[in-house]
């Protein structure tokens, strides 16, 4: 009767010479070369690839004592790792399912060798540790590499990166913008900003598509949380201009709720109804932070806030996404272009005091694109009301921002030119129209 894998393997030594009746010459490209002393009987109950290589099949080369030779060439990088399996050959099957491997790295480099040496007690032990163990990102980007040409034996060390169903996806995502937009306590603020930031990633295209697929199920969802966030923000901005500014601190916290709401719905292509919402709000949100004191930080932030929620409604008016009369659209220049040219200066003035603040420290793309899309706002409103907004800008001492030159240069242009321009009209209509 053959011996089995699991008897003990105590009567030899790896490396015993005395005992030793078969050398394992292991060798490089780069010159390294090492004799091992091992058994036959070991090698071949351990090793599919040994077995192969001591059988009648195979040819072997007789060298000291009588001993067979079996020459493996391996990379470098693995020379430790065929090292560590012949000497894993002496241990008992409990201590491979226990301490042997240290670390992922090394147990995939072994796991990898065992795999060529056709070793399936130790391919089995190393899979469930990698299995079992978590793993650095580094760690994980190597394991990507490797694995998947390893055959179906290595798969189940994969498992933990398989995609879940569109089920379990949408529950999920559920879950966390019903957590997203509520109001946690404040021991909780950091689970709802990560809820938040990894939902924005969700959603976001890059090299690869976004996790959940848009359904009705989950845009309805969405509308329903971001209706009740804004009943709450409501109710509290009736509230706060009942007591004139003592809570700010609530105020901005809706505020930054907000400002997240609009990536989500933007996203998502859903924004309509807080474009409207906000729109309709604006007078009282304005109102409400003109009453508190210019110079504190809280006040600081959350007009910085109101501006970061007011761009991305104004982004969605300006370029046609979500479509408001033509009241409403000038309505919404009036408000946000002067509080927008107020506020620039004090956000700029406290960061030269305050250097370290870093969240008041937003990006100039920000600016810039809220800049275009007042523009964009301005030159599709009727001429009448246009030229109103330039005179009101170049009277304005705060005219540089928003610089609204090219505004200003469309409206010269179109107003010089335009009885040319609506020459083929009738006399009816030229001496009764707007020109």
């Amino acid at each position: 009767m053959e011996p089995s894998v699991h008897e003990p393997k105590a009567p030899f030594c790896f490396g015993d010479r005395s005992s030793s009746d078969v050398v394992v010459r292991l060798r490089t490209q780069e010159g390294r070369d090492e004799w091992l002393y091992c058994h036959s009987d070991i090698l071949i109950q351990n090793s599919k690839y040994f077995s192969d290589r001591l059988s009648d099949k195979w040819p072997t080369c007789q060298i000291l004592d009588s001993r067979n030779c079996v020459e493996v060439h391996c990379q470098d990088t693995d020379f430790d790792f065929h090292v560590s399996i012949l000497r894993l050959f002496y241990d008992s099957i409990e201590r491979l399912a226990d301490d042997a491997w240290h670390n992922v790295r090394n147990a995939l480099g072994i796991l990898r060798v065992a795999v060529e040496l056709e070793c399936p007690e130790i391919v089995s032990a190393c899979v469930n540790y990698l299995e079992a163990v978590p793993w650095e990102e580094s760690e994980e980007e190597e394991i990507l590499r490797t694995i998947p040409g390893m055959g179906q034996q290595a798969l189940p060390i994969l498992s933990r990166l398989e995609p879940v169903n569109h089920s379990a996806v949408t529950a999920i995502f559920i879950s966390a913008v019903r957590f997203a937009t509520s109001s946690p306590p404040p021991s909780m603020n950091d689970l709802k900003s990560t809820a938040q930031e990894q939902l924005e990633y969700m959603l976001t295209e890059d090299d690869d598509d976004p996790l959940p697929i848009p359904t009705d199920e989950i845009k309805s969802e969405v509308r329903e949380c971001m209706k009740r966030l804004l009943d709450r923000f409501n109710g509290l901005l009736e509230s706060l201009l009942c007591e004139a500014q003592e809570s700010m601190q609530l105020f901005h916290s809706y505020l930054s709720d907000l400002s997240w709401v609009c990536q989500i719905l933007t996203k998502l292509e859903i924004m309509r109804e807080l474009v409207i919402s906000w729109t309709e709000a604006s007078d009282k949100v304005v109102k409400l932070i003109q009453l508190a004191s210019e110079s504190d930080e809280i006040v600081i932030k959350t007009r910085l806030k109101a501006i970061e929620v007011a761009s991305k409604v104004l982004e969605t008016i300006g370029y046609g996404s979500v479509i408001l009369p033509t009241s409403k659209r000038l309505h919404a220049v009036q408000v946000w272009l002067p509080f927008v040219r107020a506020t620039r200066p004090l956000i700029d003035a406290f960061l030269s005091n305050n250097e370290d603040s870093a969240e008041l420290k937003i990006d100039g793309e920000m600016w810039q694109s809220l800049e275009s899309t007042f523009v964009s706002i301005i030159l599709a409103l009727p001429s009448g009301d246009q030229a109103e907004i330039l005179n009101e800008w170049l009277k304005s001492s705060h005219a540089q921002y928003p610089d609204l030159t090219e505004a200003f240069e469309v409206w010269c242009y179109r107003s010089k030119v335009a009885k040319r321009r609506l020459a083929v009209l009738g006399d009816k209509e030229r001496t009764t129209g707007a020109f």
